[in-house]
């Protein structure tokens, strides 16, 4: 029962830390892709019936 009392905290410190990782790199653009918008139009899609 005191594995739990320890893991259980750890779990969720874990999992706050990649949540405020995901949000850090959210904010500082890690996300954007400036120029996929401008290479996506060059590209010829053909629907295959």
């Amino acid at each position: 029962m005191t594995v739990l009392a320890f893991l259980i905290p750890v779990a969720l410190g874990l999992g706050l830390l990649g949540l405020a990782a995901f949000f850090w790199a959210l904010r500082n653009g890690q996300f954007d892709d400036p120029d996929g918008s401008a290479a996506r139009i060059l590209l010829d899609e053909e629907d295959e019936a």
